[in-house]
């Protein structure tokens, strides 16, 4: 059978979009830190080059030999490597905000987290498949067969949210295992529970952190007249938060998007990316293209992610292994949740979680990761009757 050639081709495309906007976005960076105005533009077409020959060469791999010991590498490693980072010297690895998120290696940093979502999603699929099923069962005999995983998300909570601070990641990773539990055979009442202890462990997270605190009123700022005037005066007076911070990365990004209209202002021509917009090619590239390619553009980009999620979602669907079927299911799922989860944030509708847009923002290890675990979806194609 022959790989999934449709799927490869709108990757690539999506990859390519975000190499061409590379040049264009992060225009006033390159002026403030005095780079040459190729500077991300090189790096991001190097990595797109090297994406694109990852997921070509992984689609060449027989999935029955290859794909349990990729999985379990990127797994192993990765989970290791984010446990040791932190004992680091300053020297081996790169700081935000004092987390250590990234590993310095000569000419770029690497960010165990992105590889380790296609590592952890692997694991899933595996485990899930020999522990799940649709056998029916009682509430408290699913729960001793997800406890397990509990205690491992567990770990991954304190990793990611806690000792790099990004708990953005760590809700793409919860919603997806609750979406992977669901359909390897668990009740939707498991399902619903697994739900609310999620949005009690977010909840939890958010007020035991002060720039969390102030992250979410800074949203609800934004939010909080349209919302509030549904509401009779007295339940509003008390839901009113009026020493809320300026929401200016969020005015910024809105009225981006409001300039940028149908048609947009023309690749290039963007004015919110010159100093308004911080991080523009990162975490809020999708007002910065925009503004410069206006809604029809930017519904067309929506339009081939949602094309790569559909044919993602159909191999996993034809595929007769369920190690293959929930595999795919979950790389689906984290790029449906990393794109939603970005979207929101930049139009407000949900607070800024700091997570890049698939393919397309800046960063060389949220796309070689992605590119690899589309190359493992790629590889399982082949086994797949589409």
């Amino acid at each position: 059978m022959e790989t999934d050639k449709i799927l490869f081709s709108l990757s690539t495309f999506a990859i390519f979009v975000g190499i061409v906007f590379s040049l264009s976005l992060p225009v006033f960076t390159t002026l403030f830190f005095d780079y040459s105005e190729y500077h991300f533009f090189v790096r991001q077409f190097a990595v797109g080059m090297i994406s694109v020959t990852i997921m070509w060469a992984l689609s060449q791999v027989d999935p029955d030999k290859f794909l349990i010991h990729i999985g379990f590498t990127i797994f192993l490693s990765c989970l290791l490597l984010m446990g040791v980072m932190h004992y680091l010297p300053e020297s081996l690895v790169t700081s935000a905000g004092g987390a250590k998120r990234w590993i310095r290696l000569p000419g770029f940093s690497l960010a165990p987290v992105e590889f380790f979502k296609i590592g952890f999603v692997y694991f899933l699929a595996w485990s899930f498949a020999r522990k799940l099923n649709n056998n029916k069962k009682t509430l408290k005999e699913e729960m001793k067969l997800i406890l397990p995983y509990l205690a491992v998300f567990l770990l991954v909570i304190y990793l990611i949210a806690v000792m790099q601070n990004d708990l953005g990641q760590v809700v793409v990773l919860a919603l997806t295992l609750a979406v992977m539990a669901f359909f390897a055979g668990t009740s939707l009442q498991l399902f619903m529970l697994a739900i609310m202890g999620s949005i009690f462990v977010f909840l939890v997270a958010i007020f035991s952190s002060t720039h969390r605190i102030i992250r979410i009123k800074t949203w609800w700022a934004t939010i909080q007249n349209m919302v509030l005037s549904l509401f009779p005066e007295k339940i509003a007076a008390a839901l009113r938060v009026e020493d809320a911070p300026e929401p200016y990365q969020i005015s910024h990004s809105l009225n981006a998007i409001k300039h940028g209209g149908l048609f947009g202002e023309g690749i290039g021509n963007g004015m919110f990316k010159l100093g308004y917009l911080s991080e523009v090619h990162t975490d809020f590239a999708l007002a910065g293209i925009a503004e410069e390619v206006g809604a029809l553009g930017v519904t067309l980009l929506t339009l081939i992610i949602i094309t790569i999620i559909y044919r993602i979602f159909k191999i996993a669907s034809r595929s007769q292994n369920k190690v293959y079927y929930l595999f795919s299911l979950g790389i689906g799922l984290l790029i449906v949740f990393s794109f939603l989860m970005n979207a929101y944030g930049i139009t407000s509708i949900t607070p800024i979680k700091g997570i890049s847009v698939p393919f397309i923002s800046y960063g060389g290890s949220s796309i070689l990761a992605l590119s690899v675990g589309i190359g493992m979806v790629l590889m399982i194609s082949k086994k797949a009757k589409l």
